[in-house]
């Protein structure tokens, strides 16, 4: 089974295959971030323990080791600032990415994003990649369109919003493989 690089190097950020190796430097992170990412991301809102984090990683070993997810630390001068990564569907994979705020605005995201759709692009029979974010995501929502994703869809999930800052609708964007 095809899989993308362990590593993907940018201009300012590397991204690494997200390993348990790295659990103190990830639980460290994501502990002094959750302000930040709990109006935002469902799986912060209640916290994070050093036991669901562990789960969480190994998971991550297990999808990578299957194929359906590839998770990676984003690194910027060598230390982990964010995660992000490829989610399996049916015909192509959705990006998902998170920042330490210490490290919002300078444009690790949007390079991670795109180091991410060149990676899901070298793998075969992949003919889109995705961004969803909430219509309240301002930040997130940049990045596709800073990328040349073309909106699709505005969703609204048959759930109210999940987390303190979503308003409930869901931006689909994508983006065909070129030549496509």
């Amino acid at each position: 089974m095809a899989r993308p690089s362990a590593v993907l190097t940018g201009a300012t950020v590397v991204l690494r295959r997200r390993t348990l190796d790295e659990f103190a430097e990830v639980f460290a992170l994501v502990t002094d971030a959750l302000p930040h990412l709990r109006p935002w991301m469902a799986w912060a809102a209640d916290g994070v323990t050093e036991d669901s984090l562990r789960a969480h990683m190994a998971d991550c070993e297990r999808r990578w080791a299957d194929g359906t997810e590839f998770t990676y630390s984003i690194t910027l001068d060598g230390a982990v600032v964010g995660t992000c990564g490829l989610m399996a569907k049916a015909a192509g994979w959705e990006i998902g990415y998170w920042l330490h705020p210490a490290f919002v605005g300078r444009g690790a995201a949007l390079e991670a994003a795109a180091l991410l759709v060149d990676a899901a692009f070298t793998l075969p029979g992949i003919e889109y990649v995705e961004i969803v974010h909430d219509t309240a995501n301002l930040r997130s929502g940049a990045i596709p369109r800073k990328l040349g994703f073309t909106e699709i869809a505005r969703v609204s999930p048959p759930q109210e919003p999940i987390t303190s800052a979503e308003d409930g609708v869901d931006v689909r964007w994508r983006l065909d493989r070129p030549g496509g």
